[in-house]
C-alpha cells in the first residue's frame, strides 16, 4: 500500500495526506503517554493513585484504537482499496430507520435515568468526598454517561 504521506502518491490529496500524517503521529504521541502511564502505575507504591493512573491507561488504549482506526479508515477511503473502514460509514439512512430510533430512545431512557441515579450516590457520598475516591469515579461515571448522552443524541439527529 502507499505511504499516505507520500507526496509522490496519486490517490490521496494533499489534505488527506496531511490528516494522516496527523492522526499517525498522534497515535505515536499516545503510544508514548500510554507507556508514561503504564510505568507510573508500577512505580508509584500508593494503591490509590495506582488505581486512578489505570484508569487513565485504559483511556488512554482506547484512544489509541480510536487514532489508529481513524488512520486506517483513511488510507483505505484515501487510497480506495475496495476494503470497509475500520470506522464504518454512517449508514442510518440504509436500515430500518425506526428500529435504530427505537432502541435509541430506549438506551437514551437509561441513560437519562442514570443521570438521576449517579446524582443521587453522588449526595449520598458527600460525607466521605475528602477520604476516598468514591465520590470522584462517581464524578467519572457521570461524565461517561454524558458523552453516552451525546453518542445517542448524535445517532438520532443522523437516523
Amino acid at each position: 500500500m502507499a505511504n499516505m504521506t507520500d507526496s509522490s502518491s496519486a490517490g490521496p490529496s494533499a489534505w488527506e495526506r496531511d490528516l494522516y500524517a496527523h492522526l499517525t503521529s498522534h497515535v505515536d504521541l499516545e503510544r508514548g503517554m500510554l507507556e508514561r502511564y503504564s510505568e507510573t502505575a508500577k512505580q508509584t507504591q500508593s494503591k490509590a493513585f495506582n488505581y486512578l493512573v489505570n484508569l487513565l491507561v485504559q483511556d488512554e488504549i482506547r484512544h489509541h484504537r480510536i487514532f489508529t482506526d481513524l488512520a486506517a479508515s483513511l488510507k483505505a477511503e484515501a487510497l480506495m482499496t475496495g476494503e470497509e473502514p475500520v470506522v464504518p460509514y454512517m449508514d442510518f439512512d440504509r436500515v430500518d430507520r425506526t428500529a435504530v430510533l427505537d432502541a435509541t430512545a430506549a438506551l437514551l431512557e437509561n441513560e437519562e435515568n442514570d443521570v438521576r441515579e449517579l446524582k443521587r450516590l453522588q449526595r449520598e457520598l458527600r460525607e466521605v468526598k475528602d477520604t476516598s475516591l468514591w465520590g470522584l469515579l462517581v464524578e467519572l461515571m457521570q461524565r461517561d454517561t454524558e458523552k453516552h448522552i451525546a453518542i445517542l443524541r448524535f445517532v438520532h439527529q443522523h437516523a
